[in-house]
């Protein structure tokens, strides 16, 4: 039997209905639990009006906002479905998304306007709504203004789908992870407990929301514990730590991928911020260097530090500050309701201290993606996700990333994947074959590097092969360094060895 879904929301409207939800330090704007539920209420209505139903999809390109879980919650109410897209990405990018999730609704902050509209006609979409953060009254509050609460609520389990987040896939094009209802409430009830979120918490959120880190490490989990969330549009190291800083404001929580922790660090006001109300930083996404964790233990702040997929909601593995020092470079253990295990290519599990494929199962894992049967199936073995990561458990059970089945790399905490920006290369007349790589780097560690083999009699110029991708692809997924090469290192079957690629 499916267990009903819970409006996190409501609860908090009746139960502490005055408490500050939200701070949106760009706009210098407060919001109650009251008023978040309310408007929630008042969009469902809306969307009911648009005859928007239970399952459609409903598109969000815009930066951290309020707006942002006005519209979860109100999706939740009737059971639709939210999209957050990246608004790092190019048109192109973007338009392959939209064009795959068919959302009923398109809701865009002005200052993606023209974008927005360019991706609204060309997907056909009927409706749209702006948000205008810069004034008293935009299309998306005078919707608010015009509509009661009085939506008519839809029946919703937790097996239901609450998001679809689409993250870049092995094959050129990005996959929508379903993101249920049960997803959503075990990570919840798996990061409240390890990294004590209460309704005492008050969280500083920088990353962005399209990205699963942002939206659930930890603003809603700090939600549905009756907490409160102070977000930032977009991330600067200095306000970052002005924040922090500001004993009134009580930051008790932060969570970054490592390189904002990093900026930080290096701004000349990090020696002078006061810590003392900070007790947790949580840092994901990417391995963490040792010295960024010494340097915020330093200041008395617990670091810890985890692992995790879109496809896992994401909390899969943690390691508690006690044990960030002791067990440097692990990601920690399984956090509760989550198993894993590492296999060899036999699917057989492996002894401690042995290299595998990290497997993982629990009700905070996806059931697959959206619209793409071929992803899903190639995902799971015996209902266990094959994350692509090698791993491996020292003798006290502690996990450690060693390395990656698959091609991807992690640049500033986002997940690049070869295949996309290669395909994106062979767009140019000159390029016989391309193969790109992940290469250390000391700001975002790591970058992309491409190895080009030119067609004969062919010459081709960096300046070319940027201002190609710039058009193209996000500026996170473009290489740094371009190599010219005679040929690839290639397998008996023609497989490139990028193993032997530098």
């Amino acid at each position: 039997m499916s267990i009903k879904y819970y409006d996190w929301a409501e609860h908090h409207a009746n139960f502490r209905p005055n408490k500050i939800a939200l701070k949106d330090t760009s706009l210098n704007r407060d919001q109650s639990y009251l008023k978040l539920n309310e408007n929630a209420s008042r969009f469902a209505k809306f969307m009911q009006k648009k005859h928007i139903k239970k399952g459609d999809r409903v598109a969000l390109l815009a930066y951290n906002c309020i707006e942002f879980f006005e519209l979860l919650f109100a999706c939740g109410k009737i059971g639709a479905v939210l999209v957050p897209l990246n608004w790092r990405l190019t048109e192109p990018e973007l338009k392959y998304i939209v064009s795959n999730c068919t959302p009923k609704i398109f809701i865009f902050d002005n200052d993606f306007c023209e974008i927005s509209h360019n991706i609204i006609n060309k997907c056909d979409i009927k409706i749209s709504v702006e948000i205008n953060s810069n004034k008293k009254v935009d299309a998306y509050s005078n919707e608010l203004s015009l509509h009661d609460v009085n939506y008519t609520a839809i029946e919703t389990t937790l097996d239901d789908t609450a998001l679809i987040m689409y993250t870049s896939g092995t094959t050129g094009h990005p996959k929508g992870a379903l993101i249920s209802h049960s997803m959503q409430f075990f990570n919840c009830v798996n990061l409240c407990s390890i990294a004590n979120l209460t309704e005492k918490t008050i969280q500083l959120a920088v990353l962005p929301f399209f990205h699963t880190g942002g939206a659930n490490c930890y603003a809603c989990p700090v939600f549905h514990q009756g907490g409160q969330v102070v977000l930032m549009r977009e991330f600067d190291p200095e306000k970052a730590l002005l924040l922090i800083n500001d004993q009134t404001l009580g930051v008790t929580h932060f969570f970054a991928v490592p390189a904002p922790y990093q900026f930080m660090m290096q701004s000349p006001k990090f020696d002078k911020t006061n810590f003392s109300k900070l007790i947790h930083a949580g840092v994901g996404g990417a391995p963490c260097p040792e010295s960024i964790i010494e340097a915020w233990q330093s200041k008395g702040v617990e670091v810890l530090q985890g692992w995790g997929m879109t496809e896992t909601s994401p909390a899969g593995i943690f390691l508690s500050g006690a044990d960030s020092l002791i067990k440097v470079g692990s990601a920690g253990k399984a956090l509760m309701h989550t198993e894993i295990k590492i296999v060899d290519d036999l699917g057989y599990t492996v002894a401690p201290e042995e290299v595998g494929e990290l497997l993982i199962r629990g009700p905070n894992v996806t059931k697959g993606y959206w619209n793409n049967p071929e992803a899903t199936a190639d995902s799971f073995v015996d209902g266990w996700l094959k994350t692509g990561d090698a791993a491996r458990t020292d003798q006290d059970g502690f996990v450690y990333i060693v390395d990656r089945h698959k091609d991807m790399y992690i640049s500033g905490g986002e997940n690049v994947y070869p295949a996309e920006i290669e395909n994106i290369l062979y767009q140019l007349k000159e390029i016989a074959e391309a193969a790109v790589i992940g290469v250390p780097d000391n700001k975002w560690g790591e970058t992309g590097k491409a190895f080009i083999v030119l067609k004969p009699d062919m010459t081709l110029e960096n300046n070319t092969i940027i201002n190609h991708c710039n058009k193209n692809l996000a500026k996170f997924k473009i290489p740094t360094v371009f190599e010219f090469v005679n040929i690839l290192p290639r397998n008996a079957t023609g497989k490139v060895l990028k193993r032997e690629l530098t």
